[in-house]
């Protein structure tokens, strides 16, 4: 996957709301959290737009997101979804919103502008 080309809109965006305040790894982690699951409304559809050999969902799947999860990940922000009666933690970079508002579209938008831009924590 090719790193997209730079949006100013977005970068201000999560420069001035997700991690305007964050030194260090820990912060910015913090800050996508909060920033995440105050923007989303819980719950959404979403379809797994990439498959991961760390999650059960196959291309094209569609599964109801429950939530943000407390739980951390090195690399990618995680939320909790519907799977065969339970609840079962998946990436959010592996989600797209399919029925979903657009403060909900937007925020998942950031967040994965945030991993193909190759930014970390």
């Amino acid at each position: 996957m090719s790193k997209p080309q730079k949006n100013p809109e977005r970068e201000d965006r999560i420069d001035m709301e997700v991690v305007v305040d964050a030194h260090d790894e820990d912060e910015r982690v913090m800050g996508w959290y909060y920033y995440l699951d105050d923007k989303i409304q819980f719950p959404f559809q979403a379809k797994c737009i990439e498959k991961r050999r760390s999650s059960p969902l196959g291309l094209g799947k569609t599964v109801k997101v429950l939530s943000m999860c407390a739980e951390e990940s090195e690399r990618d922000m995680l939320v909790e979804i519907e799977w065969e009666g339970d609840r079962l933690a998946v990436p959010l970079g592996q989600l797209k919103p399919v029925k979903a508002d657009d403060d909900t579209e937007e925020a998942v938008a950031d967040w994965h502008y945030w991993i193909e831009q190759g930014y970390s924590f």
